[in-house]
This record gives C-alpha cells, structure tokens and sequence, in this order.
C-alpha cells in the first residue's frame, strides 16, 4: 500500500522521539499488546505486556535517572523484514551511580507500530547496579 510506513521509518521516529524525550510520541508508536524484553536481574528486568506497562516502566527509569537517562544511535539501523537492529549508547545519573555502555536494540514492527523490542547491554552488571534490585 502506497505512503505506508516502513519499518525503518517507525523506527527513526520512535529513536527521533526517545532522543527528544518526546514520551508522548514514543508510547503512541507502541501496540496495545507490545512487548519489552528488559534484559539483567534489576528492578525493571523481565518481560513486560502491554503498552500501558511498558510506559510505566519507561516512566519508572526516567524517575530513577533523575531525568537523565538518555539514549543516542551509534550506526545506522539495519533491516531484515518487520525486524530492525539498532546499536544505541545509552547513558544516565542518579545520586551515588552513573552509567553509560553500548547496545543493541531490536525492534518488531507490524504496520505503523513497535510491537516488541529486545534490549542487549554491552556491560549488564553494572546496568544492575544503576538501576537497582528487582
């Protein structure tokens, strides 16, 4: 179908958004019934259902972070089918811990939505260890 969204495209804006911390834009680019695979053994780790949960978590980290976490493209996404790789930098602050480390994020894209997301942190220990206990 003509002027439909590719994958690329929703993930440049989903990315365009984070990076704005635009959370608006980013949670109306989730499916009802995403799903978020949060990789590590802290307090947002696990597998979340649904978009309402996935932007309470999202909002939990920013909380945590103080407002910094932030998130940056290191290389072009790359596509195969519905599924789009992304290397990101991530980073954030809080009293008493920083990080910053390499990823990849993974993204399912049906239609004009995320509809799953895989995240993979170069240095997960101490992504633990910022974000705290589960």
């Amino acid at each position: 179908m003509a002027g439909s969204p590719t994958p690329i495209d929703v993930v440049n804006k989903y990315f365009d958004a984070l990076s704005a911390k635009d959370f608006a834009t980013v949670a109306g680019l989730f499916a009802d019934d995403v799903v978020w695979h949060q990789p590590g053994g802290h307090r947002f780790s696990g597998t979340h259902r649904g978009s309402g949960v996935v932007g309470q978590m999202l909002g939990g980290m920013m909380t945590v972070s103080e407002g910094t976490f932030e998130l940056a493209l290191t290389g072009a996404p790359m596509v195969n089918g519905t599924s789009v790789a992304v290397p990101i930098h991530f980073s954030g602050k809080r009293e008493g811990a920083a990080m910053s480390q390499d990823g990849v994020d993974l993204l399912r894209i049906e239609g004009d939505r995320v509809a799953e997301v895989w995240l993979f942190s170069s240095d997960p220990e101490s992504e633990d260890a910022f974000w705290g206990a589960a």
